[in-house]
């Protein structure tokens, strides 16, 4: 069973959005599992402390290294046994991590588990990072208070790819990303809507002539709206 570990200053958080629908009954048909942990419980001191201004000045906090380096430790040892960061990766939110794609998130879903960090204030100090081998996860070029609702947003990801969460599973092999691709346009009843039309192909019954329709409508899309994709989709084309 996958299971997503979360470090944060705020466990009233979770499950959130992720006991409701879908995730949420997957969750209490135990298909994943949340262990949901406290930061400030591994803090020294009786006023709960995680955090001190930054070395070398300016605004602001840092989460500190022997708070977090606790707090990991505990997390990685309600692990099962013989876990490594390739089978159970750490996993910190943050503005500057490599990019969250379709790609990334398959690769976590085909782990054992996560466990995910979740920073607040000006981040966490860089020694923890480096010592713990901690993989840093951006969801893209803005900032966030923190990094609960990313980890929220990550998990969707994830839970949404383990078997038997999706009642029909072919629904996920036609999805935006899944092929490289932006996904074609979706319609479906009345046949007429304020004066537009359902396109004729995608009522005629052809499925040769629907299926070559939705990949020129999503080839369309791609190049108009994600030159990024639509330029490594054209190399890994030409590729083959």
């Amino acid at each position: 069973m996958w299971c997503a570990q979360i470090l944060t200053l705020f466990p009233e958080m979770f499950p959130g959005p992720l006991g409701q629908s879908l995730a949420g009954k997957a969750l209490e048909k135990k298909l994943w599992a949340m262990d949901v942990m406290q930061i400030r419980d591994h803090a020294p001191d009786r006023h709960r402390s995680v955090d001190a201004t930054p070395a070398g000045g300016g605004p602001g906090m840092v989460m500190r290294a022997d708070v977090m380096g606790r707090a990991i430790d505990a997390a990685i040892t309600k692990r099962p046994e013989g876990m490594t960061c390739d089978d159970w990766p750490l996993v910190y939110l943050s503005p500057r991590g490599k990019r969250l794609d379709q790609k990334m998130v398959r690769d976590f879903a085909a782990k054992k588990g996560i466990t995910l960090i979740c920073g607040r204030f000006e981040g966490l100090d860089e020694r923890v990072l480096e010592k713990r081998n901690v993989q840093e996860v951006s969801l893209g070029d803005f900032v966030l208070s923190g990094g609960e609702i990313a980890a929220l947003m990550l998990m969707d990801a994830v839970v949404r790819l383990i078997p038997g969460v999706i009642g029909e599973p072919d629904t996920l092999l036609e999805e935006s990303f899944t092929s490289g691709l932006l996904e074609y346009p979706q319609y479906t009843r009345p046949q007429v809507w304020e004066g537009k039309e359902i396109p004729d192909v995608l009522t005629s019954g052809h499925h040769g002539k629907i299926k070559d329709w939705r990949l020129k409508k999503s080839e369309e899309l791609t190049k108009e709206r994600r030159p990024d994709l639509w330029k490594e989709y054209s190399r890994n084309k030409s590729d083959d």
